[in-house]
């Protein structure tokens, strides 16, 4: 049988809280074949079209991002939670499933007509993607397309980012919280 994306991904039931399904990717990232799926479904849609960086949320965005990268032949930029870059950098609040929070990138991460491609493992709320975005904006930059592993339709982030005019990509979706 041959597996898709969504078979590597493992449900750890009431985590963080108590009635939240938790997709983890960590299994699909733990495997050879599920993590190189993962990797070449996310660039698909992106390869052969003139990207220059690629940008990845912080933490499993990482990951994705940096091999995404290194498959496009592109630079890499990590949009960190505040506090852990060591240069100057500019900030962005949003709001996430259980809490508030800031990301921040390096203030010459991006220039001006650069395209970027947003990468993440996960769209849930679309908060993070959504400070993303305006980060990278913020610095002239363009996104060309936001790519994630999973989609939480039920949680509305892919409408939000598309009312923003963004290209979203998922591999997979789970319905439900």
């Amino acid at each position: 049988m041959i597996k898709a994306v969504k078979d590597y991904i493992r449900t750890i039931k009431d985590f963080p809280h108590e009635g939240v399904l938790f997709r983890d990717v960590t299994t699909l990232f733990a495997d050879p074949r599920g993590f190189r799926m993962a990797v070449d479904q996310l660039l698909s849609p992106y390869a052969g079209l003139d990207i220059d960086k690629v940008a990845g949320l912080e933490a499993r965005g990482f990951i994705l991002g940096g091999a995404v990268a290194h498959q496009l032949s592109t630079g890499f930029v990590p949009v960190r939670k505040k506090g852990k870059l060591p240069g100057r950098t500019i900030s962005q609040a949003y709001t996430l499933e259980y809490a508030e929070a800031e990301i921040e990138v390096h203030d010459d991460a991006f220039h001006p007509g650069e395209k970027v491609l947003l990468v993440d493992d996960l769209l849930a709320t679309g908060g993070t993607a959504e400070a993303g975005i305006k980060l990278i904006e913020r610095l002239g930059a363009q996104v060309v397309g936001c790519a994630f592993v999973v989609d939480l339709p039920d949680l509305g982030g892919r409408a939000k980012l598309e009312a923003m005019g963004m290209q979203v990509h998922a591999l997979c979706a789970f319905e439900g919280l």
